[in-house]
């Protein structure tokens, strides 16, 4: 081991090693002369016969270097040491270097930190692979195209206690909760969760503990555990809330503990309760509204578990088949599950940025390149005194990775400010229990990335710098180097390169603003200018029961149209776009069928006023009244492509209607309203039924007021009429119906945004490569130039030969990136809406807006060309 020590050592001692030698090689030249003097030479002659036999002292330096260090460290080191100079040297090339690979590794690491976060980091809960998503599968004679529903309670029940793959199996669903008594009333969206449901997930308690078997009994079931966030906001923070009482939709409830922010499994959730089931609630098996989580045994895998639900779900058919025929079980791994919705728009993002990685990457090439072939003297310098081809690609890769690591440094800067603008973008999109960072990972990613861009963007000049003969480069002017045809064709391939990308990026981008032009155009079914929607609970009234939450909700509306300004006020328990109940139907005069075998539709409560008040045309019949209230007749009303499926060749009207989850008595169908796209704009079911709130009150309903002006200018009025009815009425969310169309789109919204941002990133950078490359060019071709106008050339002329070269290889470019969008395009199918992948004005618009970028971009080094004076470029070298 000692000359390995001796090698290190002489690392860090090179000066003190050096002087010592120098010293060393003195001695023996000094002792060399003396002896050659005692022979009788005279001194000086002595002198350089010892020197001669000595040899020369650099080489002799050199050799000890080799055999006592490690040279390759050392020649890099030096190599470091020499780029560092030359990049400070030239501040202006250095600059613009690290800024473009900055704008390209940064925009990588932004987004590789979200899909880092989302994808490839395993959920923060303990043992996370064994975690599991239980669905039902429906049937898909009532649910074409719809893979997975909700749970029952009766099916999970029996999942739960026939399933021997499963260590804990959990179910829960969303309530909301009225807080009162402290402060401002505020209405926070919570869970009610099975007793099971933290040893699933094997989360720990921050703050007290958390639910745990036997909490779900009637007589401990109030008890509440608080999310973080809303302990810190709402309760300060203060550990001594446990124990305590908050009051909860009018009821007391003992908060037991606190859990930490990055253990929500459900971003929106903000406490979470006991789920307690009465007998009659835990025999539900038509009605699904529930999720089911799971954790696997240890020795138990995922295709096991799925054998086993799907043989009891085959058996629950056979007992249950009112019920259950056809409804099986689907698991799925959790963190799968989560992720699914958004996983192919976060590749298709980290995709995009690769792209103007390479284009970055090209870019650096193409400037390294010229730069190289300005020093190609200096090189065939090195080269004629000893320097190997080795040494010479060894010292031009490290210079490209440095300025590749510093725009790395820059671009993880950059992408830690960016990151919380790009997570705030997604919202909602995002599933909980992900914290988006820049870890570990993300660094060594873009460490690797900066590297390998260094290397990749060195690997032209280092090749281009050594082929060819050494003494033609010596003999060869500073000006005149780079003119070889071969290295004007490496240039251009790269610019090629860096217009397909561009181009490819440009082409996506403009499908998805088509697609947001086609969804904005779709017709909802309802006039949504100026109309403001409000979140309203019950409240205390729901102690009274079902009427007293009727006249709770009437008398609101009654007082919010006496508010000036207001046009008129309704009531809905799911506004159009977000979502709502689907239920079976029975139609009057078909064969009786279980509710498994029924007819899925759309079922929304309104109150009287809603279809005028969203201004819904009434078709045939008439709209409810305010006489459609409990104990009157049932009623309902349905839409017109309802009304085409069930009565193709008659009249509802007068026709009955049963919807089994809420009454087995048949409703009369009294009208008959236009269609409404009710999930989603590129959604083409409108098929829906309509019942009064009057007759099925809920605790919770949606607030509809059309205004004559803005209508958040009326939210403080509004706002105090419905507290003049119940003084503790929190008021949720409030936001216009315009807002709430926007927010549907937010997917392609978002998709868009980013990836326009880094097409227009990649254009400009390509058009910084098609200008560099024909500054370059110019420069290179003074002479040639200068002797065409000398020789009756007009300008005109020169900017056409300079015009006509940039866009050869923009041109190559577009052929190939038009072939690479016509694949990219299949990658944006399910972001796309009313468009085609291969849509003939999205490819057309964006071939004349590369085209006029690459023209803007040749015009300048054209300009330039034609400010040549012939009798200056005839005079130079």
């Amino acid at each position: 081991m000692r000359p390995f020590f001796s090698r290190v050592l002489s690392l860090v001692r090179r000066r003190t090693l050096d002087r010592e030698l120098a010293e060393e090689m003195d001695v023996h030249l000094e002792l060399a002369t003396k002896e050659l003097v005692a022979r009788g030479l005279p001194p000086a002659e002595a002198r350089r016969a010892a020197l001669r036999r000595f040899g020369g002292q650099t080489q002799v330096a050199e050799a000890y270097r080799e055999r006592g260090g490690f040279s390759f460290l050392e020649s890099v080191w030096r190599d470091v040491r020499h780029g560092g100079r030359l990049l400070l040297k030239s501040p202006g090339f250095t600059a613009t270097a690290i800024a473009i690979l900055a704008l390209g590794i940064g925009a990588n690491a932004a987004i590789f930190s979200l899909v880092n976060a989302v994808v490839l980091r395993p959920l923060p809960y303990p043992e996370p692979s064994r975690l599991v998503r239980v669905w039902h599968t429906p049937p898909q004679e009532q649910f074409r195209g719809r893979p997975t529903f909700a749970v029952s309670p009766a099916n999970y029940l029996d999942w739960r206690a026939q399933s021997t793959t499963f260590e804990h199996m959990a179910m829960y669903g969303f309530r909301g909760a009225v807080s009162t008594g402290r402060g401002e009333p505020e209405v926070f969206i919570g869970a009610a969760v099975t007793e099971e449901y933290f040893q699933v997930l094997g989360a720990p308690a921050l703050v007290g503990r958390l639910l745990e078997p036997g909490d779900a009994d009637p007589a401990r079931a109030h008890v509440v555990v608080l999310h973080e966030r809303l302990w810190r906001n709402r309760f300060g923070g203060d550990p001594a809330i446990v124990g305590q009482n908050i009051r909860l939709n009018g009821e007391p409830y003992t908060v037991v503990g606190v859990l930490a922010a990055r253990l929500t499994l459900e971003p929106d959730f903000e406490l979470w309760m006991p789920l307690a089931w009465t007998p009659q609630e835990r025999a539900v098996r038509g009605n699904h509204n529930y999720l089911v989580i799971g954790r696997l045994r240890r020795d138990a895998n995922l295709q096991q578990a799925q054998a086993e639900l799907t043989t009891i779900s085959q058996r629950l058919e056979q007992l249950y088949p009112a019920d259950d025929k056809g409804w099986g079980a689907l698991v799925r791994p959790l963190h799968d599950d989560m992720v699914q919705d958004v996983r192919p728009a976060l590749l298709m993002l980290l995709g995009a940025v690769a792209c103007v990685l390479l284009i970055a990457c090209a870019n650096l090439a193409n400037l390294l390149l010229a730069r190289a072939l300005g020093r190609a003297r200096e090189i065939a310098v090195r080269t004629a005194i000893g320097a190997n081809r080795g040494r010479i690609v060894q010292q031009l890769l490290i210079e490209s990775t440095m300025l590749s690591m510093a725009g790395g440094i820059v671009g993880v800067i950059a992408a830690t400010w960016t990151i919380g603008a790009i997570v705030q973008s997604f919202g909602a999109m995002l599933p909980g229990a992900f914290d988006v960072v820049v870890d570990a990972r993300v660094l060594m990613v873009t460490a690797f990335a900066a590297l390998a861009t260094g290397i990749v963007s060195g690997v032209a000049p280092a090749w281009r710098m050594t082929r060819g003969d050494a003494g033609d480069a010596l003999k060869q002017g500073m000006g005149r180097a780079g003119t070889h045809t071969g290295e004007r064709r490496v240039r251009n391939v790269l610019v090629s390169a860096e217009v397909a990308l561009a181009l490819m990026l440009l082409v996506g981008a403009g499908l998805l603003i088509r697609t947001l032009g086609q969804l904005r155009a779709v017709d909802v079914g309802i006039d949504p200018r100026n109309i403001l929607a409000l979140r309203l609970g019950a409240g205390r009234t729901t102690a009274g029961g079902p009427e007293a939450a009727a006249r709770f909700f009437a008398d609101v509306i009654r007082q919010i149209k006496t508010v000036p300004g207001v046009e008129s006020a309704a009531a809905i328990d799911s506004v159009p776009l977000t979502g709502g109940s689907t239920q079976p139907i029975a139609i009057e005069g078909e064969p009786a069928r279980p509710l498994s075998e029924q007819p899925e539709l759309a079922v929304r409560r309104i109150a009287a006023g809603y279809l005028a008040t969203v201004r819904m045309r009434v078709v045939a019949g008439r709209d409810f009244n305010e006489g459609d209230v409990i104990g009157r007749p049932l009623v309902a009303v349905v839409s017109a492509s309802a009304a085409r499926r069930f009565w193709p060749n008659d009249s509802p009207i007068g026709k009955h209607v049963t919807l089994g989850l809420m009454s087995n008595d048949p409703r009369e169908v009294v009208g008959v309203v236009s269609d409404v796209k009710v999930r989603a704009l590129n959604d083409d079911d409108t098929q829906a039924v309509y019942v009064p709130i009057g007759q099925i009150p809920g605790p919770f309903n949606t607030i509809v007021v059309r205004t004559r002006v803005e209508p958040r200018a009326l939210l403080p009025s509004i706002s105090r009429a419905i507290h003049d009815i119940d003084p503790d009425q929190p008021i949720r969310g409030p936001q216009t119906l315009d807002e709430v169309i926007g927010e549907s789109i937010n997917q392609q919204r978002f998709a868009m945004r980013l990836l326009t941002g880094f097409a227009a990133l990649a254009l400009l950078l390509a058009a910084i490569g098609i200008y560099g490359v024909l500054s370059y060019t110019v420069r290179q071709r003074v002479q040639e130039i200068g002797v065409r106008m000398a020789l009756g050339a007009a300008a005109t002329d020169v900017v056409r030969m300079v015009v006509s070269e940039g866009l050869r290889p923009t041109t190559v470019g577009l052929a190939i990136g038009v072939l690479g969008s016509m694949a990219f395009g299949r990658v944006l199918s399910t972001l796309v809406f009313g468009v085609t992948p291969r849509d003939a004005v999205t490819f057309g618009a964006v071939i004349v807006i590369v085209l006029v970028v690459g023209a803007v971009a040749c015009l300048l080094p054209a300009y330039r060309a034609t400010r040549v004076d012939p009798l200056q470029a005839l005079r130079a070298e």
